[in-house]
């Protein structure tokens, strides 16, 4: 069942951008963290690939003063989306994540894929144990990519946008692995990455031809663990942690190797 769309956190900036050609951005400012604090806004964005940003976008993504754009997307999404729009001044950073659909094959499945291919790979659940877990995959195997991100968001690369394809999985993780480290709550980030739900930010898939078939309601039913984003999923990562470290803090000092200074620095930089 799709996650119902929660409100947006309290202090989040307004009006949001009318992005064309770049689909589920926003800033994380506004966010709540621990005693009384909360995320600085014009610091940390996230959205989908900027591949196919117009002028427009482009324009106003280079308003934001960005210092860093974070790409978690693979060889596999560069060839078929493209490479981000050239903006200048920005340092672009590629830090490749594993496909939580598992890479280009798994996507030409999705795409021309018929409804028993379909319901081989995804029916009964498995789209959606999938999909959990890889969150949990990243988590437990990729500390030395996120800890890459945090060490950089401490010392010179703010502001900052993270973004993979949709902005959801690859990027929801690392955004969620950053607001733990910012001590903002579990609630506030699983309501923040749930807003990728909303439909003007939901990435949106193209299956091959034209027929009954491709256009029927199972097929949708079938691929929506794949581009929704649950809730489930982040419990999932959130689990890991503390199966894995025994909590966050020792996630961020163990997993990521991330000293109090490192994380002193990272709170004076995104906090207010």
């Amino acid at each position: 069942m799709t996650q119902q769309i929660p409100p947006a956190p309290t202090g989040r900036p307004q009006p949001e951008p009318q992005l064309v050609g770049v689909r589920n951005f926003r800033d994380l400012g506004g966010l709540p963290a621990s005693n009384g604090r909360r995320v600085r806004s014009g610091r940390l964005f996230r959205s989908g690939h900027l591949a196919h940003a117009t002028e427009n976008d482009a324009e106003f993504l280079a308003s934001l003063g960005l210092h860093t754009v974070f790409d978690f997307r693979n060889g596999a999404d560069h060839a078929l989306e493209g490479p981000d729009v050239d903006l200048p001044g920005v340092r672009n950073v590629n830090i490749p994540l594993s496909d939580p659909a598992d890479g280009r094959e798994f996507w030409k499945m999705v795409r021309d894929g018929d409804l028993d291919q379909l319901r081989a790979v995804l029916g009964d659940g498995k789209g959606a144990a999938r999909m959990a877990n890889s969150y949990r995959t990243i988590i437990a195997e990729r500390t030395a990519e996120h800890s890459r991100v945090l060490h950089a968001l401490a010392e010179d690369s703010v502001p900052a946008l993270m973004h993979c394809a949709a902005g959801k999985d690859r990027a929801g993780l690392s955004v969620a692995v950053t607001l733990l480290a910012l001590g903002v709550e579990r609630e506030a980030i699983v309501a923040d990455y749930l807003e990728s739900n909303a439909p003007h930010r939901r990435y949106r898939v193209r299956r091959s031809g034209d027929t009954e078939e491709t256009r029927a309601p199972e097929v949708t039913e079938l691929l929506a663990p794949l581009f929704d984003a649950r809730a489930d999923y982040l419990t999932a990562a959130f689990d890991t942690i503390d199966q894995r470290w025994g909590g966050v803090e020792p996630y961020l000092a163990e997993g990521l190797g991330l000293s109090p200074e490192t994380l002193d620095r990272l709170r004076a930089t995104l906090l207010e």
